[in-house]
């Protein structure tokens, strides 16, 4: 039995050295509080503690990624939507990450809640579709400003998803349908627009250089008899036809007088 005294002496040492010892990686701080006191975050590396009398918390200093569940949110023009959004943040101060706040992971994402309700209810629906960069950065701001106290750096807010009423996703599709068929109106006038411009200015070159209305007749006439058809239609010039009726007008008899036989 006089063995058994130096083992549990030895086996006791051991304990009290392997509960000294903290080891503490690079993306890692060890919050030491001493009989309840804080003395410090120590880390990265090995480092020793006083077994029974020091307590260490750990904590991650790596970018956390919060997925903020989606939310119901008046916009000011009375439409009720759902958004959700992505937080991204990291703990910069590890001793007010732990003395500050209890928790700052459910810390930081009920004031992303709050925040994302709050900021979004103040803008119109239009606003919340097309200004999305705007809103990131002033969500990113505000969710910044009230984390900064618990040691916790928010460095990116994004809208991930605004999800519409039945109702108004076929009001805007309507109102993109309708948008899309004036512009295709608009288009069509302005080719026409155009077009007829083009012709105006070939007319008056035309009635300047007769010689270009005879070069288009020949032309069209070629493109005629690429055609395989067994109707040829062979196009006679106004002109020419104008000119038969002028000497049939004036080769005309002419009437006879009232009352002469």
């Amino acid at each position: 039995m006089d063995f058994v005294v130096p083992v549990i002496i030895a086996v006791f040492i051991l304990f009290i050295l392997a509960s000294s010892v903290k080891v503490v990686n690079e993306y890692e701080r060890g919050v030491v509080f001493r009989l309840g006191r804080l003395v410090g975050a120590r880390g990265p590396g090995i480092f020793l503690i006083i077994p029974f009398i020091d307590r260490m918390v750990r904590v991650d200093l790596r970018v956390i990624t919060l997925d903020v569940p989606s939310q119901d949110v008046i916009t000011r023009d009375n439409v009720t939507v759902r958004v959700n959004a992505v937080v991204y943040f990291r703990v910069i101060n590890p001793e007010a990450s732990v003395v500050k706040v209890l928790n700052f992971m459910q810390a930081t994402s009920q004031i992303s809640q709050t925040t994302l309700r709050n900021v979004l209810g103040q803008y119109e629906l239009d606003e919340l579709l097309t200004q999305g960069e705007k809103l990131n950065e002033t969500l990113q701001k505000i969710i910044d400003e009230q984390t900064d106290p618990w040691g916790v750096k928010v460095s990116i807010v994004e809208i991930k998803d605004v999800e519409l009423p039945e109702g108004m996703r076929r009001s805007m599709a309507a109102q993109a349908e309708a948008e899309r068929v004036r512009r295709a109106k608009i288009i069509h006038a302005e080719g026409e627009f155009q077009a007829s411009q083009k012709l105006m200015e070939a007319g008056r070159v035309m009635a300047q250089e007769p010689v270009t209305l005879q070069l288009r007749y020949l032309q069209t006439l070629t493109e005629i008899a690429t055609e395989k058809t067994n109707t040829l239609i062979f196009p006679v010039p106004i002109d020419l036809i104008t000119r038969f009726l002028d000497r049939g007008e004036n080769h005309s008899p002419p009437l006879p007088e009232k009352g002469k036989k």
